[in-house]
Order: C-alpha cells, then structure tokens, then sequence
C-alpha cells in the first residue's frame, strides 16, 4: 500500500484539487507542504493531533512539513465555523503562545537544515504595506465568492467584522509566500478551511500563472478535530500542567464505541491489519480496543512512562474500584482545613475540579460529584483530616473525572 492509498485508507483526506499530482509527489516523497497553527492559547490541543500526526506520517515517507505559526494570522482571528468573534490577543500573548507551540511541536516532528522547518506569518505580514497588500493581491479575489464562502456564512448572521473578513486574504498570503520563497507546493488543513486554502491556491495561480504547481487538501476533520470522533478542541490540552497524562489517556480510553476504531486509524500509528483485528471487537471487548487508544496516544504525547503509569492508574480504578498514585492528585495542607474539617466544594475548588465555589455548587446540585462512594447531596459536606488517611480520598466528577486527595 502506498503512503497515498494509506492515508485513504485510514480516512484522512477529503477534498483535495489536484488528486493524482497529490497522490504521486507524495508517494515519491517529494512535497514541501505547510499546516497552520494559530496562537490562540498556551498549549496545542487534542483538535491539532491529527494535524501533527498526519505532518509526521509524511515526514517518515520523505516529504518535508513547514509548521506555520500564526502570529500574524491570530492578531485578526478566523471567522471559520464561529458564531461570534474571537477574544483579541496581545501580540505578548500571541508571541508567548507561539513558543509553547515550538515546544510542543518538537515531540512529533523532525526540525533541522533540510528537515522540517518552522516560520511564522508575524516575520511578513505585520511589515505589509496596506495599499500595496490591497493592490498586488486585493485586485484577485472577488468579494462575492468570498461572501459565499463557508467559512464566512455563520458569522454573516450575526455580523461579520472587516477585520475578520481579510482572515481569506491573510492565510492565502501564507501560501503565496511559502510558495515563493521556500518552494512550498502543497497545503493541508481542516475541511473547514477549504474556501480559505483554495484562495491561497488561487492567488498563486493568478499572480504566477496557471502552472504553477501549487495543491490543496482538506482532512476529513475541521480545524478544531471535529468529525474525528469524539474530540473537544480546547477541552483536552497537549500540556501536562493543563491535562495531566491520566486525564488524557482517559479521554480517549472513554471514546464512544463508534469511534474508538475511527480514531485509531486517523491518529495512531497502529499497522492498518492489527487495527483490523481491534475492529472485530464488540461489546464490553472495545474496552480493550479504547485502552490500546488511551496507550498509544498518551505514549505518543507524554511518553512510555507516562502512558504506562497512566494505564496503571486507570485499571486500579476502573478494575479494581481502587486508588492510584498515579492519577491526578492535591495534597491538602492544615490551611484547608477549618476546625480540623474541609468543606467538599472548597476541596473541589483547591484541586481546580471546580474554577468557582458557585460552579463546585452546581456540580453538587446536579449530582455530579461522589466523594469517598458517595453520592455529595449537600453544599456543607465535609471531612475531617481521618478520612484522608492512608492512600486519600478518591473524588470523582461527572462519569469520567477522577481526583486523589491526600494530606
């Protein structure tokens, strides 16, 4: 099986413009291709995984990533699949979060002199001149294929900023750019962006002519994971200090039994026959099929240690209903307590379970918290420092979120 016919196979791709020139300088190792990643938080999140893997798939075949940081593109925020606009950031914070992304980014791909390569939009499009921008590249787009755009259609209900509306022309200056300068010949990202990206693939078609061997391509994906199963863009964090590595691997250990196969074969790098075998699993069997999930991705983000640890705690508490020192945990100090005793919701508030004591409330209201097996019925629940003793206290959130307090 080809690189091309794999990552069919594995229900990667979904639109692309030029498919058989795509599919042999793939194939032959031979394309320059850049991804996206605007800075709009501190960490890359589970919505940017298929987008790193799918750099590091073709990496390993030859082809050569550019990973783009958007520290220019965030300053104007993309409209993509928003109802509203997006928070403006501090060029501080834009450069603060670009770095995080390097960091990240390392652990998936190879950078060096030609390897991979990272450049950032900050470095050409905070120095455009305005009525040289809008004179070399405003006279190639139309805006009305632009007002028909997808990417535009939910903001339009509710009014779309000229600010955001020059998102379209920013990201096909990417390409434009990276094509010229770096040879950069092909372009992926979420199917979400497909109108922006065919701007990029257009402008360098108008600007350079009809030859130009510039290609597009869209994952099965939007830019925030969405359609890749059960994913939740920033609810699940790459850092450690966001999403510690059990809150991950439980993440993925409790997909939906439709889509634990669906992400295995997007996200990992299991051979397709051994994923087979997974698929032939049903009922209380996917569990081992969603902790295979659970291992590989954790072990891919946080390392072996991490993801064994991290199995180990999960199997102590599902398994054996017991507590792990490995899962997510706060040490309570005398500060906590009052009178020898510590109220629940200020235990969820410390452990960060609950950002507010009002949230902690609602938590306890709509019984979603069970604190040593039981169900927390009252707002002025509380424990002594006995009940802490030994291994802690297991406080668990909604179905899925475990917590180990100890003093």
């Amino acid at each position: 099986m080809t690189l091309f016919e794999e990552l069919k196979a594995r229900g990667l791709l979904a639109q692309l413009t030029d498919e058989d020139e795509i599919r042999d300088m793939i194939n032959a190792g031979k394309a320059t291709f850049y991804i996206g990643f605007d800075c709009t938080a501190d960490s890359l999140t589970a919505g940017h995984f298929m987008a790193l893997t799918l750099m590091k798939r073709l990496q390993m075949a030859g082809n050569r990533p550019f990973a783009l940081i958007g520290g220019g593109t965030t300053m104007i925020g993309d409209p993509s699949g928003r109802t509203d606009m997006r928070k403006m950031l501090t060029k501080e914070d834009i450069d603060h979060n670009a770095e995080c992304f390097k960091k990240q980014m390392e652990r998936f791909i190879e950078f060096g002199p030609d390897k991979a390569q990272m450049v950032n939009n900050a470095d050409w499009l905070l120095d455009l001149n305005y009525v040289e921008l809008l004179r070399e590249v405003g006279a190639c787009f139309s805006v009305n294929n632009m007002l028909r755009a997808e990417c535009y259609k939910q903001r339009m209900e509710k009014g779309l900023s000229f600010l955001e509306f020059n998102y379209m022309i920013m990201q096909s200056y990417d390409f434009y750019h990276l094509f010229k300068e770096y040879g950069c010949n092909m372009q992926f990202g979420g199917n979400d962006q497909w109108s922006n990206m065919l701007g990029g693939t257009e402008l360098i078609r108008k600007k350079l002519g009809k030859d130009a061997h510039c290609m597009t391509i869209t994952l099965l994906t939007d830019s925030h994971g969405n359609k890749m199963g059960k994913t939740a863009g920033n609810a699940v964090w790459l850092d450690p200090n966001k999403t510690s590595p059990f809150d991950f691997f439980q993440y993925w250990r409790n997909v939906d039994d439709a889509d634990v196969i669906k992400c295995m074969k997007m996200l990992t790098f299991m051979p397709l026959e051994e994923i087979a075998e997974y698929e032939k699993l049903e009922g209380s069997d996917l569990n081992r099929a969603k902790e295979k999930l659970g291992y590989e991705l954790t072990e891919l983000v946080h390392g072996k240690e991490e993801a064994e640890k991290a199995l180990a705690a999960a199997k102590a508490v599902f398994a054996n209903g017991g507590v792990s020192a490995n899962m997510p945990s706060t040490t309570l100090t005398d500060e906590n307590f009052t009178d020898g005793k510590i109220t629940v919701i200020d235990m969820l508030v410390v452990s960060g379970l609950a950002p507010s004591k009002g949230e902690a409330r609602r938590l306890i209201q709509q019984g979603g918290v069970i604190a040593a097996d039981e169900k927390v019925e009252a707002f002025d629940k509380t424990f002594d420092k006995e009940a802490f003793a030994g291994e802690g206290m297991v406080v668990k959130k909604g179905k899925k979120t475990f917590h180990r307090f100890t003093i």
